[in-house]
């Protein structure tokens, strides 16, 4: 069997001549994936290049359930292909990253999630452009699956030979899922810092950009499926406060050394100061007790004070600057009233200060909540203030603005789901002009979905006399409703409104839903009463689910229709009763399709 000991030692300095190394070792540290495991594998088994030319290098950092025995199996089965270290758990996944590259020999590493999987000719595309181009690190395009979140710009180009850490979105892409030249990590001694119990590939990734001679990124085939997990358990949605803040303290430190102070320095931090670091104060900030929340308070106000140049700061995004600004003006209280605005109140109105504009959030001082030279961005800030089914065909997404003159300055608008651009136009039944409404295509948002499902973060975009601006449409005190089920081809997929309880952003979700999956959930409730269902089920195509009480049935437009089962509810998602709608903003129409909906 060819697994390896559990002893950790330094990295291998001695290489199997040229002629026998594989071009590339697939480095999969596993921990306890054991649902996921055997697709990874299995997506890098299949690979185009051949076993002949690549090696997976799998390290168990002390699985508990069953993940390191099914490694095992995979490298008794495959001899010279598969090899296995085994480890204590080491709390991260650094260590065994770190233990994988000890182990690996090939002329390029590729990281690869043990939940994530491989498109079937990644890496023979990735190791043919890095030979030609003499690329150091190439990075092919990242697809979300399950409804993760992936940041997608840096492929927005198409294909590039020769791309910069300093003037593109490669600073929003810095997971360690990339082909690396061994020879540039060998060079560099590039190791996961074992310290940071979370974010511990973007040391890595960074230095190795910098230091490359050429960054290549492929955009022409789906290369890596990043997997959002059905028990949302991956590490980064996972951490904890005290490990973020730790991990932020640290690579916020590493930059600053790797990156000399300027301009160079700021693009880089752009990212960690608008993610990272944006992230700690995000609406969950709430819900931290509140020692935690002090913690978290002076470790954002000292990173801020320490790393966030005046020029950066004008460069970051809207919600990201009020809210660090409220950081550094104020205490804990200032920083919450600032997020109850915008997850309680919504956009708050525009004060203007001679001829500046200025957001009008309690407790930021004026340098950073001046929005004039990104007024454009400004005026896109809406709040989503009802979401309803207008057919059987279409959902309905109500924003509103709060700016008087919206509809004489902001332009032509654009509704944005993802990739999905909806139907947009403005409510008549509103004399001010600030509300809209956007009809999204069910048939375009489930095949924008694909098989693997897919979360839609809705966005606004305008171009009007202030220029070209845009912005997440937030949905405050919005109430989503419970997905509903619809077929597309052969498949089943669950589609719903939510709200991401990081940011506040209103997002359409598609997620495929199996038979099996919906028959196992009416099965559980019909133990929980005697009314609710008992099921049997039967293929997507003219799926049935029966039972005492009640009959599931597939109808000819793909909707879940439910008869006598009391845990069905008709009517649109949401009826809106904000105080502050017009008076038809939350009202369904008179010919709208009440449908029902239910809870998978």
């Amino acid at each position: 069997m060819a697994a390896e000991e559990a002893t950790h030692h330094p990295p291998t300095t001695h290489r199997p001549p040229a002629a026998s190394r594989p071009d590339v070792s697939v480095v999969v540290p596993v921990y306890n994936t054991l649902r996921y495991l055997r697709s990874c594998l299995d997506s890098v088994l299949r690979q185009t290049i051949g076993p002949d030319r690549m090696e997976i290098v799998a390290v168990d950092d002390g699985s508990t359930d069953g993940s390191g025995r099914l490694l095992d199996r995979y490298a008794a089965k495959h001899p010279g292909t598969v090899r296995v270290g085994h480890q204590a758990n080491s709390g991260g996944p650094a260590a065994p990253c770190n233990r994988g590259l000890d182990l690996a020999t090939g002329r390029y590493v590729f990281f690869l999630g043990s939940d994530d999987r491989l498109g079937p000719e990644a890496l023979e595309r990735l190791v043919a452009a890095a030979d030609r181009y003499g690329s150091d690190v190439v990075l092919g395009k990242v697809v979300g699956v399950n409804g993760r979140h992936v940041f997608s710009d840096v492929f927005a180009g198409g294909n590039a030979v020769d791309v910069s850490l300093f003037d593109s979105a490669l600073p929003w892409s810095l997971a360690n899922t990339k082909l690396f030249r061994r020879d540039l990590v060998d060079r560099l001694g590039l190791r996961f810092p074992e310290d940071m119990p979370v974010l511990s590939d973007q040391p890595f990734t960074l230095a190795a950009c910098y230091h490359a001679r050429r960054i290549s990124v492929l955009a022409d085939h789906d290369y890596y499926h990043a997997v959002r997990r059905l028990d949302a358990r991956n590490i980064t949605y996972h951490s904890r406060v005290e490990q973020r803040l730790v991990s932020v303290e640290r690579l916020f430190a590493y930059v600053a050394d790797l990156i000399p102070a300027g301009a160079r320095r700021d693009a880089v931090l752009r990212r960690h100061v608008g993610l990272e670091l944006a992230n700690l104060v995000g609406d969950d900030f709430r819900h931290l007790d509140r020692a935690a929340q002090e913690r978290v308070h002076a470790t954002v106000a000292r990173l801020v004070r320490r790393h966030v140049t005046d020029g950066l700061r004008d460069r970051l995004g809207v919600e990201a600057r009020l809210r660090l600004g409220a950081v550094t003006a104020g205490g804990v209280d200032d920083l919450l009233a600032v997020i109850e605005q915008d997850s309680g109140r919504g956009v708050p109105a525009t004060v203007f200060a001679g001829d500046r504009w200025h957001a009008g959030y309690p407790g930021a001082p004026a340098r950073w909540t001046d929005v004039t030279d990104v007024r454009a961005d400004w005026l896109a800030r809406l709040d989503a203030v009802d979401v309803s089914w207008a057919d059987g065909h279409t959902l309905t997404v109500t924003t509103r603005s709060p700016y008087p003159r919206f509809a004489a300055e902001a332009g032509p608008v654009r509704m944005l789901a993802g990739p999905v651009v909806g139907a947009t136009r403005m409510d008549a039944g509103d004399p001010t002009g600030r509300t809209l409404r956007t009809d999204f295509a069910l048939d375009r948002l489930l095949a924008a979905g694909s098989t693997s499902g897919q979360r839609h973060p809705v966005r606004a975009e305008v171009d009007g006399g202030h220029g070209r601006g845009g912005a997440a449409v937030r949905a405050p005190r919005l109430a989503a409703g419970r997905p509903r089920l619809l077929r597309h081809g052969a498949r089943l997929y669950g589609v719903a409104a939510t709200v991401d309880p990081r940011n506040g952003q209103l997002v359409l979700s598609v997620v495929p839903v199996t038979v099996g999956q919906l028959v196992g959930r009416l099965r559980r409730r019909g133990r929980r009463g005697p009314g609710t269902a008992q099921t049997s089920g039967r293929g997507p195509a003219g799926a049935r689910v029966s039972g005492r009480g009640a009959e599931t049935l597939l109808g000819r437009h793909g909707h879940l229709e439910v008869r006598g089962a009391a845990q069905v509810q008709p009517g649109p998602l949401r009826s809106a009763d904000q105080p502050h709608h017009h008076p038809g903003a939350g009202r369904a129409a008179p010919h709208q399709a009440r449908g029902v909906r239910i809870d998978v």
